[in-house]
């Protein structure tokens, strides 16, 4: 049995990276694998999240008789605007989409707002390529079915096609993507489901099958059911007739009778359930169909929202917003101070959340007593502002939120363990490296290494590994020569004693931010992209967003350095947002956060920088980026402020 048209025609799964051109031609002639042999317990070889690496170039090729048949698609989309209303100005989320074939032929037919979304980047990117051929213009997106990053209440249908449903090891997690359905639909809009019929199934698999998939190329197939009964555990061998296996596979779909079906779409909140007429479908091949033999197709209306509690009725109304000590020194302010702009910042603060009449703040700002303050009138909720640290320390960041935590006071903003891991800027690379999001070639140079080897790549941008505000981050910080280079090390080190550094390319396009507020599975909302515009800076100086830019109101980085909304095209602003929606919950951001990007001499956008906790004051970047979304610095604030009571709403927290 095949992954689709053996077992379900949408990827929940994350394919291998994408190849190039030719490599995907090549796809079924790479090199033999070796196969297990004999396996008497299917189960036992089963991996937990299979559906991680089965969906790419041999899944089509080995499905293609039913996922790739075009009259297959278009009885399904026939099924699916009948029963579920559909009119052309619907919007319509296609989840587990794969190739796309189901929301290109809703496009073809004129639906004007369709989205697919997949965990499969290579079907994901394969849909792309194919709406951009038929001038299509459809929003495919990267995601998670538990937990897919879309606006919430935002759709009048999502749609779970070709029996996409039920690959994940537990039955909780196939509830878990029901109830994200709920999330995105709106009030009353409709589930459209299309699902094996695992009692039919049980009854009818075929142990064992074989088949040529094209003139070279065979793939046999085993079945069992596991151990309890609920799922159907596949074994995939495709061979090439001269160089033998090609892949050697394991996956399994959970088997829910109608009954069974009826009962979790209850479970998930769902009404009026309907059951509509068998899918079937069509092979090119003419061979076993295995679990996409005999679907169910069934609806299902989303219920009305259960109200969330009013701001006036929130969890929590009374707000301690917790700010920097002025009476401290700042080693990342001018003059090692607060300055009459950082007061004018926090008096403009307090003028917006004094806009938002549903709370009421207070504030605290003298560290020396910050422990017995917190203590004597434990806070509702705590707005985490202090961006400075603990003692004005940017090193004790996450020591406000480690405080608040053993106090048990819920608060805005990034927990410990981000606030430590993305105080690390070679972490952050890594972890970004690892997600296939484009970062900046870079040099780690520890503290005991007086020998250093001199990156390739000029020029170079040297800095601290540790840092925040751009501290140690000057216009000197820019080298074009190896000797400028090894000047700036030595500098570095004496500044910097102990600390490790980083030489990176230095990144010479255009800069772009991206702002989100929000959580996973519970909506992000991204804020317009923001572009650093750096044509009115002297053109003798480094183009680079540094130390004099953010603390020195006399340099020319402060006044001649200008922000406005990028002009990016659809494909590059969704690439952005997904890059950082998946950097935001792989590092645990919460509420909100600002992922900085800038594109190399040959225009490819990469990483600079991931901020939790980002500048919250008026004239930052993040607010600058929500004035471009029509929101004031009030709505902002508040924005944030709903993000983050939403989080604890949902997890269960009392007032």
């Amino acid at each position: 049995m095949s992954s689709a048209s053996k077992n379900g025609d949408h990827a929940t799964g994350l394919a291998a990276a994408p190849k190039s051109t030719g490599a995907k031609r090549r796809a079924l002639r790479r090199q033999p694998t070796r196969t297990l042999g004999p396996v008497p317990d299917l189960e036992r070889h089963l991996p937990e999240e299979w559906w991680r690496t089965l969906f790419n170039s041999v899944y089509l090729k080995t499905d293609g008789d039913v996922v790739e048949n075009d009259s297959n698609t278009a009885r399904e989309v026939d099924l699916l605007i009948r029963t579920a209303g559909l009119e052309p100005n619907d919007r319509i989320l296609d989840l587990c989409c794969g190739q796309g074939r189901h929301c290109l032929e809703m496009a073809r037919r004129g639906h004007r707002n369709v989205v697919g979304v997949d965990r499969s980047r290579y079907l994901i990117r394969l849909a792309r390529r194919r709406a951009k051929q038929q001038g299509l213009k459809i929003a495919f997106h990267e995601g998670d079915a538990r937990k897919f990053r879309l606006k919430d209440a935002d759709f009048h249908c999502v749609a779970l096609m070709g029996n996409s449903f039920g690959y994940f090891d537990r039955e909780e997690d196939d509830l878990a993507v029901l109830q994200s359905v709920i999330r995105a639909l709106g009030s009353g809009g409709v589930l459209a489901l299309d699902v094996t019929n695992g009692q039919w199934v049980r009854e009818n698999y075929v142990r064992r099958n074989w088949e040529w998939i094209d003139q070279n190329h065979f793939v046999c197939r085993e079945r069992s059911l596991s151990a309890d009964g609920g799922r159907l555990v596949s074994r995939e061998v495709v061979v090439h007739a001269e160089r033998g296996v090609i892949v050697d596979q394991f996956y399994a779909e959970r088997l829910y009778s109608p009954d069974a079906i009826v009962a979790l779409l209850h479970q998930a909140g769902f009404t009026h359930i309907r059951e509509h007429a068998l899918v079937e479908a069509e092979s090119d091949r003419n061979q076993d169909l295995g679990m996409m033999a005999q679907r169910m197709f069934l609806t299902a209306k989303s219920p009305r929202p259960v109200a969330r509690p009013s701001r006036r009725k929130s969890l929590f109304s009374g707000v301690t917003v917790l700010l920097g000590d002025p009476r401290l020194p700042d080693s990342c302010k001018r003059d090692g101070q607060f300055n009459p702009e950082d007061f004018d910042t926090i008096h403009r603060l307090k003028d917006a959340l004094g806009e938002l009449t549903d709370f009421s703040f207070r504030y605290l700002d003298n560290h020396a007593s910050l422990l017995a303050d917190l203590r004597a009138t434990s806070p509702d909720f705590a707005l985490n502002l202090c961006d400075e640290g603990f003692d004005n320390d940017a090193f004790k960041e996450l020591h406000v939120p480690a405080l608040l935590e053993m106090l048990e006071i819920p608060y805005s903003g990034a927990g410990p363990a981000t606030l430590g891991l993305c105080y690390n800027k070679a972490y952050v690379r890594s972890i970004a490296e690892t997600l296939a999001v484009p970062v900046p070639l870079e040099t780690y140079i520890d503290p005991d290494d007086q020998s250093a080897t001199i990156p390739s790549v000029l020029p170079a941008l040297v800095k601290p590994t540790y840092g925040d505000s751009s501290v140690g981050i000057t216009q000197t910080s820019v080298v074009d020569s190896p000797r400028a280079l090894i000047a700036r090390l030595e500098e570095m080190r004496n500044e910097f004693r102990g600390m490790p550094l980083l030489i990176q390319e230095f990144l010479t396009g255009a800069e772009y931010s991206v702002g989100i507020v929000g959580n996973p599975g519970q909506g992000f909302h991204y804020l317009p992209l923001l572009e650093v515009d750096y044509r009115g800076l002297d053109p003798s100086l480094p183009q680079i967003l540094g130390y004099e830019s953010k603390w020195l109101p006399d340099s020319p980085y402060w006044s001649q350095i200008q922000y406005h909304e990028a002009g990016l095209d659809e494909e590059t602003t969704r690439r952005l947002y997904d890059h950082s929606s998946l950097l935001f919950e792989r590092l645990g951001c919460r509420d909100y956060a600002r992922f900085d990007f800038r594109a190399d001499a040959e225009g490819e956008i990469k990483l600079l920088e991931v901020n939790p906790n980002p500048g919250w004051c008026w004239d930052g970047k993040f607010n600058l980026m929500a004035g471009f979304g029509g929101m004031r610095y009030a709505d902002l604030l508040h924005m944030i402020l709903e993000a983050a009571q939403l989080r604890y709403a949902s997890n269960g927290h009392n007032a």
